[in-house]
């Protein structure tokens, strides 16, 4: 017995060392996991189709806009907007340890921006125009002068005043007329990019009666200066549907009705040609162009068509001389350039400007009067070529950067061998150029001035790589870091990408992206199938049935940046916004393990239900996008992707979602569900949280600097999971 006290009295002390121990090892709890996180109730809403049915527990959630503008809110919207309050409240909570950081990220991002900065001019009738800022201001002044000596300014639109009270401003669609006297422009105050239209007299600075609402913001001037044409909106799907001719000093009530597009799966717009001959209205679905023009002298006069719609024909349309230039996919995968005469407009008359070709994909073209200026895709990258008309002088300009975006700027003058355009990389901040298209030579405008004082783009590298995907399709991969950071597996890496609708995510420079850069971050960008980068093909690739090839794409982008050893899971972090942020909720679905974090903004996660319901903005217009869910085949597919309908009972990573309470293209109820399931289901005790901006819609904050508040979240989330507290 004694032999067993000794023997108890020689482990005990053991035990206690290895509790001590134990208690010693135990991870700190960070502050949300000492947080209530917000619960939704659950009321079971049963979604049936093609046999199917679905069980929705937080469908309550969505708003008519009737119930969001009810001067006195129902039991539902209360119910809402407290949930919404609740969640905004709770990430307050959680990342109130970081408010130091997002102060130090907001202040450091704002101040490498200029704040009395201006454009370049650009020269149009006369007149050179440009914009503006002062300093402390968040909208600029749009301004212009006489093309002569000594010409004053002319402020014609002063955006600080016209913001003035409002907490969200927008202005948009301006417009001279032709005779120089008057202003159109548009402006929207709620952040659902319905626009009410005003003129303004340029001699007297008054503001005319005329008033016209729910409209994309833009007109297209008649010669008379007294006619314009608009594009009005539907009311409740915010389709573009109705185009009108408005007469100034008439009521709205008043103006003639020129085409009304019935189709709801297209859109149409109004605009002036180039050449100021012809308005020109069209008609656009994912598959799908029309065009019509109107001699622009007499705006009573017949719309004549183009070329009347075809299933999968695509073109766009520029006046020069007795020919319309016309950029389509007729037999040309990859787009070619064909003109046709004014007299003879259908596409049975079209003759080869510019060949199609496989490995060239044709995005933009713009005439001069001696030269023909071509935006092509080549490799992944954007270029610029040069011609003369009769073909001599063909060449590309070129560029040293391993991954660039340059672009054709505003040119509006016809007769002259100068063609402008802008250039950025990743490590290049945006130059505009003046090019002599004769001799080659390049005159740097400007450059965007980086206020701070320890930048230089010679401090970052920038690499373009390839990443081999699970179909054995080559993905190219742009990254950039800041010279002396290590490759390794604690080295954090932010993956960013939109893969839809064929547009191509631009390796460009961002002042705002220092602040990770220079904390040691690698930024990169996965150019995936559902963008445009590698031509029409890569777009087709990333649609409708083979949509999942988007997602597998950047998973197996960041597989292979951890195989080549830039980064591991435990540093690696994902962001995309929009459609851009149904790729982040299928890739968390699909492989949670790879991230240690992700930021899904504005995210059109639950797709099933939003393509069944054709009362919702976008829906009908985006059947070729992503399906039609009627057709079962479709709908099968979406469902078996979709993130909202995926969330699972097992572990994700961090997620920080953000949205806007009044988003006409992701509606709130989209995200606000998504984290409701998601809290639901999730067994981890990783952090969750939702930023909805009650006051703004899908761009954010409107104000030249209060937009980047939600960029200071988004990098002291990350930041913050990375321990860098400063």
């Amino acid at each position: 017995m004694k032999t067993k006290i000794i023997n108890l009295l020689l482990v005990l002390p053991a035990f206690f060392i290895a509790c001590n121990t134990a208690t010693e090892e135990k991870p700190e709890l960070r502050p949300h996991q000492s947080l209530d996180a917000p619960v939704a109730k659950k009321i079971a809403e049963e979604l049936t189709a093609h046999e199917d049915t679905r069980i929705d527990n937080y469908f309550w959630m969505r708003l008519s806009d009737e119930q969001k503008n009810a001067e006195t809110p129902d039991a539902q919207t209360k119910d809402v907007l407290e949930y919404l309050n609740a969640e905004n409240d709770y990430k307050e909570a959680a990342m109130k340890h970081t408010d130091s950081l997002q102060k130090t990220l907001f202040d450091e991002i704002v101040g490498r921006i200029k704040k009395d900065d201006s454009s370049v001019p650009y020269n149009d009738n006369g007149y050179s125009y440009y914009t503006r800022f002062e300093k402390g201001m968040d909208y600029a002044l749009y301004c212009r002068k006489k093309l002569e000596d000594n010409a004053k300014e002319e402020i014609m639109l002063n955006g600080p005043e016209m913001a003035k009270g409002l907490s969200y401003f927008s202005l948009g669609g301006m417009s001279v007329s032709p005779d120089n006297k008057m202003i159109s422009y548009g402006v929207d105050t709620v952040s659902r990019r319905r626009y009410t239209i005003y003129f303004k007299d340029l001699q007297t600075n008054e503001i005319l009666s005329d008033k016209l609402v729910n409209t994309t913001g833009g007109v297209a001037w008649a010669n008379d200066n007294k006619t314009v044409f608009y594009t009005s909106k539907d009311s409740v799907t915010l389709r573009a549907n109705k185009i009108y001719k408005h007469v100034l000093g008439t009521d709205q009530s008043k103006d003639e009705l020129i085409f009304n597009e019935k189709d709801d799966t297209f859109s149409t717009f109004v605009y002036k040609s180039r050449s100021d001959k012809y308005i020109i209205s069209g008609s656009y679905q994912t598959l799908s162009t029309e065009y019509r023009y109107l001699d622009a002298d007499t705006p009573s006069g017949e719309w004549k068509m183009i070329q009347a719609r075809e299933r999968d024909l695509e073109y766009s349309v520029a006046h020069f001389g007795d020919h319309f230039y016309i950029n389509t996919n007729l037999d040309a995968k990859n787009f070619k350039l064909v003109k046709t005469p004014v007299t003879a407009t259908s596409k049975e008359n079209w003759v080869d400007v510019i060949p199609h070709r496989e490995d060239i994909l044709l995005q933009d073209f713009t005439v001069f009067k001696n030269h023909l200026v071509l935006n092509e895709r080549k490799d992944g990258l954007s270029t610029i070529r040069v011609r003369k008309w009769n073909g001599d002088n063909d060449h590309y300009i070129s560029f040293n950067d391993p991954a660039y975006l340059t672009y054709t700027s505003t040119n509006r003058d016809f007769d002259t061998n100068i063609v402008r355009f802008g250039y950025t990389s990743l490590t290049t901040p945006n130059s505009t150029i003046d090019y002599n298209m004769d001799t080659k030579e390049q005159t740097i405008l400007k450059e965007q001035e980086v206020l701070d004082p320890n930048f230089s783009k010679e401090n970052y590298v920038s690499e373009r790589l390839y990443a081999t995907a699970k179909d054995g399709v080559k993905v190219p991969v742009s990254l950039v870091y800041k010279k002396g950071t290590q490759k390794s597996g604690s080295t954090p890496l932010l993956l960013y990408s939109y893969g839809s609708y064929g547009s191509s995510t631009e390796p460009y420079f961002s002042s705002t992206r220092l602040s990770l850069l220079d904390r040691g971050f690698v930024y990169a960008i996965a150019h995936i199938r559902g963008g445009q980068e590698m031509g029409r093909y890569w777009y087709e690739d990333g649609k409708l049935l083979k949509k999942k090839n988007t997602f597998t794409d950047f998973i197996d982008v960041g597989d292979f940046l951890v195989k080549e050893g830039y980064t591991s899971s435990d540093h690696m972090y994902a962001y995309g916004g929009s459609a851009g942020g149904l790729l982040m909720g299928a890739i968390l679905n699909m492989k949670p393990e790879l991230w240690n974090g992700v930021v899904a903004a504005v995210p059109f996660v639950d797709v099933v239900s939003t393509m069944m319901d054709e009362t919702i903005p976008l829906t009908t217009f985006e059947f070729d996008e992503w399906g039609n869910p009627k057709n079962k085949e479709y709908y099968e597919y979406m469902k078996s992707y979709s993130p909202y309908d995926n969330v699972e009972a097992k572990e994700y990573p961090n997620i920080l979602i953000t949205t806007g309470y009044w988003d006409s293209q992701v509606q709130y109820w989209e995200p606000a569900k998504w984290i409701a399931k998601l809290r639901e289901l999730k067994i981890d005790d990783n952090l969750l949280i939702m930023d909805c901006d009650m006051e703004t819609g899908h761009g954010g904050a409107s104000g030249r600097f209060e937009r980047y508040k939600r960029t200071a979240l988004n990098y002291a989330f990350m930041l913050d999971l990375e321990g860098i507290e400063k």
